[in-house]
């Protein structure tokens, strides 16, 4: 559950330290206090994309920091072992965005990316929006809600990937039916360059080979020169180095006798000769080595000519061509694939079956969870006074099937526009549309896995009885997991374990947003200005006791 976050020059909060309790949580304020400026930060914080436009006014960056405890979270854990980042039983999610727009994120101190933050943020925390009815108008995300009620996420991954290589080889096909005679022309092509440079059998460091042995075949007599010079003046003339040093070092070592200060300088003197001695005898080596061979430095360059001609002919460096015959190699590959158009049907025929058996298992577990999914959420919206109305969720077959598989998914209702199920968007009113919502959310919620929930104004559109149900179901959500819900509703937020309230003030010209957490006497106030508006009176006050007392004899 989410048990700490830290906001820093966000918008119009300059700082809040904010500790999280379990249970239920109502966020309330004024209209544009910033209540869903917290939501917007632990997005934030939870890899939501990110612009200049979220640091306060004057400021060199925002910061977002939340701390999480993840005991009971094995997945999490896991997760961050394979991604090599280190977690104990709190779980650390940073993020930093400058004034030009450039963010940074950090897990438990290590730098992360943002899909990283997105990635582990899918098993902390789910976000209920508050235009989330919206959302569930479209057919896409009807679609994917219904699969991950259900736990079909990874197979409707795999249905789709089935469904792109049974594509990819139609197309093939396709390519390989209609385009045969080309095809063949590049294939014989193809054949003869391979053919060419397999005959060359050149070598991937080979150029480089070659360059050096040329350069010092071509330069054989000056090499030669050069060692027996540099053997002369160090070791063989009369007046050689090594003869002049030996005499110094033999010289100093007697020295050494009657003023140890000079003992140093003849051991410098005597390892200057050893080092010569070494360097002579290396240089007689490499004369003895060194020897003119004009064979092979003709056979050389008739190697390095024939090596530049097929470069000059294909147009890459010498050193490219290795790489040019592997290319072609590979393209010479599929070509003789595509044309075998047995094999390419064959291919073809499996590709379709296994995404029809892939498609086949989504399809039952899609039939079973529409069945579910559409009794639950029917009972949710009797609660919330739509006693006349069911849910259902239908699957609609897609011919020849789709990448998300044979059905499209469309979320009706039957029963407050006359008997017949007919999708959503066409039979439910605004406040209709908002109470459905929340009937779905809730369903959903109760089976996600995640342990913090929250609800940012998804209540708007009703009120009075339908909005003291609302709070009771929060209520009990809150019993299994975290739940934080923004709310302008005093009947949602009296059914809270714990309250919030949000205000907004001028300090020096600023305009800046706080958060305080509201006592037994704190909350009677923020609800009786919950219920009266700006006049609170002792009526009000009674009426909002009553409220709070009510919800906790009933809860």
């Amino acid at each position: 559950m989410l048990r700490h976050l830290t906001i820093r020059d966000f918008v119009i909060v300059d700082r809040l330290e904010l500790e999280f309790l379990a249970g239920f949580g109502a966020l309330t304020g004024e209209t544009g206090a910033g209540k869903s400026i917290l939501i917007d930060a632990l997005a934030l914080a939870l890899g939501e994309r990110a612009d200049a436009g979220v640091v306060r006014s004057g400021c060199d960056k925002a910061e977002v920091s939340a701390t999480f405890d993840i005991t009971g979270l094995p997945m999490v854990r896991e997760w961050l072992s394979a991604n090599d980042l280190e977690g104990d039983d709190e779980l650390l999610l940073r993020r930093v965005v400058d004034a030009g727009g450039r963010s940074r994120a950090y897990i438990n101190g290590s730098p992360a990316t943002a899909q990283q933050l997105r990635e582990v943020g899918e098993w902390l925390v789910d976000i209920h929006g508050q235009h989330a009815h919206q959302s569930f108008l479209r057919a896409d995300a009807q679609r994917t809600l219904l699969d991950t009620h259900a736990g079909l996420n990874e197979l409707t991954r795999q249905v789709g990937a089935a469904f792109r290589l049974w594509r990819e080889a139609e197309q093939t096909l396709k390519a390989a039916s209609e385009g045969a005679d080309a095809l063949l022309r590049e294939r014989e092509q193809l054949e003869w360059q391979v053919s060419e440079l397999n005959a060359l059998a050149f070598g991937e460091d080979e150029w480089a080979i070659l360059d050096v042995e040329h350069r010092r075949l071509g330069h054989a007599a000056s090499l030669i020169e050069g060692a027996q010079f540099s053997i002369g003046v160090l070791a063989d003339n009369d007046a050689a180095c090594e003869r002049q040093i030996d005499s110094v070092a033999t010289r100093l070592s007697s020295l050494a006798e009657y003023d140890p200060a000079l003992a140093e300088v003849a051991e410098l003197v005597s390892s200057a000769q050893a080092e010569l001695s070494e360097a002579v005898s290396t240089l007689r080596r490499y004369a003895d080595r060194v020897d003119l061979d004009p064979s092979r430095l003709a056979e050389v360059e008739r190697r390095m000519d024939a090596v530049m001609a097929n470069a000059r002919k294909y147009r890459v460096q010498p050193q490219e061509l290795p790489s040019l015959l592997l290319a072609w190699q590979q393209r010479l590959s599929v070509l003789e694939a595509s044309a075998d158009l047995a094999a390419l049907e064959v291919r073809v025929a499996a590709a379709k079956k296994d995404y029809a058996q892939k498609a086949g298992e989504l399809t039952q577990g899609r039939q079973k969870a529409a069945s579910e999914m559409g009794r639950s959420v029917s009972e949710v919206m009797r609660q919330l006074a739509l006693s006349s109305g069911r849910f259902e969720v239908a699957l609609l077959p897609v011919e020849n099937g789709a990448v998300y598989g044979l059905e499209q998914v469309e979320f009706r209702i039957g029963g407050l526009a006359g008997n017949d199920a007919k999708p959503m968007a066409k039979v439910a009113s605004g406040g209709e549309l908002s109470r459905i919502s929340l009937a779905i959310q809730v369903l959903t919620s109760r089976s996600a896995s995640v342990p913090t929930l929250i609800f940012d104004e998804v209540d708007v559109g009703i009120g009075g009885g339908v909005a003291e149900i609302v709070g009771r179901l929060l209520n009990e959500l809150g019993g299994e997991r975290q739940v934080l819900c923004v709310t302008h509703l005093p009947q949602v937020a009296a059914q809270a374990n714990w309250q919030w309230q949000v205000s907004k003030a001028t300090r020096d010209g600023v305009t800046l947003s706080a958060i305080q957490s509201l006592d037994e006497e704190g909350r009677v106030q923020e609800i009786a200005r919950m219920l009266g508006g700006v006049e609170i009176t002792d009526i009000t006050l009674q009426h909002a006791g009553e409220l709070l007392r009510s919800t906790a004899k009933n809860s």
